[in-house]
């Protein structure tokens, strides 16, 4: 048995409305030729005449008037489906939970005032903050995350992204390191020590090691730990020199003020653009929409773009 054709389905509610095989065409912008066409293969399709002459006028079969109400309904609702009104997001009310794919460094730098104000709107929303070990899009396809924050890299070619801010790595020792006294550490300095890095930091790192080896000088890695946080805790800890982003390190100004020394790199290095990325699923999803602006304008209030 085939199916049957659900544009049918329009032509319907236009016969059953009008009850005028001409007016219906209009109605739907088709000549009166077409729907009478389409009214023989409605007929076909139902089993009933649907409309019938009572003198000049055509009328509904007691079928038709049956079916009428519930044709309707049918139409809207697929209407509003193909065109969906904004819907009227009420915060207040809202309960669900928000992934987002970051790393801890930014928890850490933007979490906080996140979490703050996304409570203060919406008190039963739950932001669900989650590692990423792996730079892919496929969280974000999959619908584990609803949100990934970071430097775009990896992603697949329909992620919808948007730029956050713009940040550029220092360098950290103790303090009391030898660098700590330096006025403005040169490459000979820099590249005379161990270094700690963060898997998050590779792509300046591999260009700060280029421009280093264009000088005749290397980069020695001692160590790689999992995040910032842990980089920032070894160079305190240690003679190593860790490279860290500057929005991290102002965030933990208060904490580390009094034991460790940040400085310039001694060779430029172009800084970096923090985004937040999607699948465009969800690009129209009110709830996601309000996220996503939630985020940029926090990131755009703690580091300007």
């Amino acid at each position: 048995m085939s199916e049957p054709d659900l544009n049918l389905l329009f032509a319907l509610d236009a016969l059953l409305t009008e009850k005028n095989v001409t007016r219906a065409a209009r109605s739907l912008h088709l000549s009166a030729s077409a729907m009478s066409r389409t009214l023989t293969r409605l007929r076909t399709a139902t089993g009933d005449p649907l409309l019938v002459r009572a003198g000049r006028e055509m009328v509904l079969t007691p079928y038709a008037e049956q079916i009428r109400e519930q044709t309707r309904n049918v139409v809207q609702e697929a209407r509003s489906l193909l065109r969906p009104s904004p819907a009227t997001l009420d915060l207040s009310t809202l309960h669900r939970t928000l992934t987002i794919r970051v790393n801890e460094a930014f928890v850490e730098a933007f979490g906080a005032p996140l979490i703050a104000e996304a409570t203060a709107l919406a008190p039963h929303v739950r932001l669900h903050f989650t590692s990423k070990p792996e730079k892919n899009a496929e969280s974000l396809r999959n619908g584990s995350a609803d949100l990934e924050i970071g430097v775009l890299e990896g992603m697949g070619p329909e992620v919808r992204i948007q730029a956050l801010f713009r940040d550029r790595y220092l360098g950290v020792v103790r303090k009391e390191h030898p660098l700590d006294l330096a006025k403005k550490v040169t490459t000979k300095q820099y590249a005379a020590f161990g270094h700690v890095v963060a898997p998050y930091s590779r792509q300046t790192g591999d260009a700060l090691d280029a421009e280093i080896a264009r000088l005749g000088l290397e980069r020695t890695t001692v160590a790689i730990v999992p995040s910032f946080p842990a980089a920032l805790a070894v160079a305190r800890a240690s003679d190593l020199i860790a490279l860290l982003p500057a929005s991290f390190i102002d965030t933990q100004h208060a904490a580390t003020s009094d034991t460790v020394y940040t400085f310039e790199l001694p060779v430029a290095i172009d800084g970096i653009t923090v985004s937040q990325m999607w699948h465009p699923r969800l690009e129209n999803d009110p709830v996601h929409r309000w996220l996503r602006q939630l985020v940029l304008r926090v990131c755009r209030q703690v580091v300007p773009l």
